[in-house]
C-alpha cells in the first residue's frame, strides 16, 4: 500500500481536487510504465511467515538491501518500513508482504529488467539468512493469527475498521499479494476510455493471473481467492464502479465518488491520526472531528485517493488492480498485457469494442466467474478462454505497433513478454490450475510442497 504523500499546499477551492487528477495528463511521448508486485516471505526451516524484527525477518531483508545495494531507508518513528532509490520504492504490506513499486519507465524491457534486478537482490539477501519468497495471490496455509503486523500506523487503523464494514478485509490486508501496472493518460477523454476498458476487462486479467486456489490450508473452490476476498471487503470503496460507464464521467465525477468514501486517517508530523468513517467533505469545510478547525492540503487529498480500492483506480495515472501475485515470469506479462491494450489507440479502440455492449450485470458476472473458474469461466454462453484469446490478440497488435526494441535492438518489440499468457490461453490452464494439478498429483495433498516447488 502507498507510503504517505508529501508536498502540495492548502486546498482553497474545491476545483483543486479535480485539477490535481488532471495534472496527470501527459503527451503520448511522456507516457510511462510503473509495475508493482508483492510477495510473501517465510523462514525456510519452519515455513512460517517472517516477523518484522529478528535475525530472519522483514527488517533484516530491508537492512540488507539498504546496506548492500544502496537503498535509502524510509522510517516511521524508529522503524524502517521501506526503501527508495532511483524513483522506485520497496514497501511493506500489513502482514509483511514485500512490495516493489517500480520507477516510471519507458518500455517493458526496462521495467522487466528492474523487476529482475530487484528479485535477484532480494534473493541474495534472503538466501544468506535462511529466508524464502513466494509469489502467490493468497497465503495458502497461514491463518490470520500466524501473521505479524508491520509497525505502520495506517495498518493499525485499517485493521480496526475492517470488521465494521465487511467480512474479508483483514484477509486482504494480511494474506494476499498482487501484481499491478500503472499507466498514463493523455487527456480527460483518454482517461475515461482507458478506465472503462480497465474495469470491463479486469476480469480477464483476474482469470489469466489466477493464482490463489488454497487458503487456510485447503482448496477453497476458487481459482483466485484473492479476487473473491475483494467482493466482501468494503462496498464503499471497492468494485466495478458502474457509474464510470455513464454519460458525464470525468475527473469531477471521480472526485464526487472519492469524497463520498469514508476516510481512514490524516497524516501529520509522522503520525496517523484516526479519522475512521469521517468525511473528507467535512474536512474541506474545516469540520473534521479528528482535526477541528483544520482544512486539508493536497497531500491529504493524495492520501485519501489511496484509500479507495476498485478494480481499477485513478490517481494521476491509472492502476490495474485485478491480478494475483505470481511466479517470476508473469510479473513482466501483466504490464505487457495492459500496455498492449492501452498505449496504442487502435488497440484501445478494439478493446473497448469488445466490452462496450456489456451492461453492469455482465461486467460483474465476468468478475465473479473469473474468480471462481479462471479461464474456464462462462458468462452468457461466452467462454473466458475465448475472450482472453481475443484480448491477447489485441494486446499483441498494440505491442507490435509500439515497436519498442530491446536488448540493443536484438528484440524488435515487447510482444515476447506475453508468452506466459499465450501458453495459458492455449492450454486453458492458469497458475492456479498448475497448483491444483500438483496438489492432486505429485504432492499427494501435501500443501507444504508449494514452498519448495513455487518459490522464487
Amino acid at each position: 500500500m502507498s507510503i504517505p504523500q508529501s508536498g502540495g499546499g492548502p486546498i482553497e477551492r474545491r476545483e483543486q481536487l479535480a485539477e490535481f487528477l488532471e495534472k496527470g495528463c501527459k503527451p503520448k511521448e511522456d507516457w510511462r510504465i510503473g509495475t508493482e508486485h508483492e510477495k510473501f516471505g517465510y523462514c525456510k526451516d519452519t515455513l512460517r511467515p517472517l516477523p518484522y524484527d529478528g535475525e530472519r525477518s522483514v527488517k533484516a531483508v530491508l537492512e540488507g538491501l539498504r546496506f548492500r545495494y544502496g537503498w535509502e531507508p524510509i522510517f516511521e518513528g524508529d522503524h524502517i518500513i521501506g526503501l527508495k532509490k532511483d524513483g522506485a520504492n520497496v514497501s511493506l504490506e500489513p502482514g509483511g508482504q514485500l512490495e516493489l513499486s517500480g520507477a516510471p519507465l519507458e518500455t517493458i524491457h526496462q521495467t522487466c529488467d528492474e523487476v529482475n534486478t530487484h528479485l535477484r537482490e532480494v534473493k541474495d539477501i534472503a538466501d544468506e539468512i535462511g529466508v524464502g519468497f513466494i509469489g502467490l495471490g493468497a497465503a495458502p496455509i497461514w491463518s490470520h493469527e500466524d501473521m505479524p503486523m508491520m509497525p505502520k500506523g495506517r495498518y493499525r487503523l485499517m485493521t480496526d475498521y475492517m470488521d465494521r464494514v465487511g467480512t474479508h478485509g483483514k484477509q486482504m490486508m494480511y494474506r494476499t499479494c498482487t501484481v499491478q501496472v500503472n499507466l498514463d493518460f493523455g487527456s480527460e477523454a483518454d482517461m475515461v476510455q482507458k478506465l472503462r476498458v480497465a474495469l470491463a476487462l479486469q476480469p480477464v486479467a483476474t482469470a489469466l493471473f489466477a493464482n490463489s486456489p488454497f487458503f487456510d490450508g485447503k482448496v477453497n473452490g476458487h481459482k483466485s481467492w484473492r479476487s473473491r476476498i475483494w467482493r466482501d471487503l468494503d462496498a464503499d470503496r471497492t468494485g466495478m464502479l458502474p457509474w464510470v460507464f455513464e454519460d458525464g464521467m470525468g475527473f469531477e465525477r471521480w472526485v464526487d465518488w472519492v469524497l463520498d468514501v469514508p476516510m481512514y486517517f490524516v497524516y501529520r508530523d509522522g503520525k496517523y491520526i484516526n479519522a475512521l468513517g469521517q468525511s473528507f467533505r467535512d474536512f474541506l469545510d474545516g469540520k473534521l472531528p479528528a482535526l477541528p478547525g483544520e482544512t486539508p492540503t493536497l497531500s491529504d487529498w493524495a492520501d485519501h485517493l489511496t484509500t479507495v480500492f476498485p478494480e481499477a483506480r485513478i490517481k494521476q495515472f491509472i492502476e490495474m488492480r485485478g491480478a494475483d501475485g505470481g511466479p517470476w515470469r508473469r510479473l513482466c506479462a501483466l504490464p505487457a498485457l495492459w500496455v498492449g491494450l492501452m498505449y496504442d489507440q487502435s488497440s484501445l479502440d478494439a478493446a473497448w469494442d469488445l466490452a462496450k455492449g456489456w451492461d453492469a450485470e455482465t461486467r460483474e458476472a465476468w468478475r465473479v466467474a473469473a474468480s471462481v473458474d479462471g479461464l474456464q469461466a462462462t458468462v452468457g454462453g461466452r467462454k473466458m478462454q475465448d475472450l482472453a484469446t481475443e484480448v491477447l490478440d489485441i494486446a499483441r497488435a498494440g505491442l507490435k505497433a509500439r515497436a519498442r526494441p530491446g536488448l540493443g535492438g536484438m528484440v524488435q518489440d515487447e510482444r515476447h513478454f506475453l508468452h506466459a499468457l499465450e501458453d495459458s490461453v492455449e492450454t486453458g490452464k492458469t497458475p492456479a490450475d498448475e497448483l491444483l494439478d500438483a496438489y492432486n498429483g505429485d504432492w499427494n495433498g501435501d500443501l507444504t510442497r508449494i514452498y519448495g516447488d513455487f518459490s522464487y
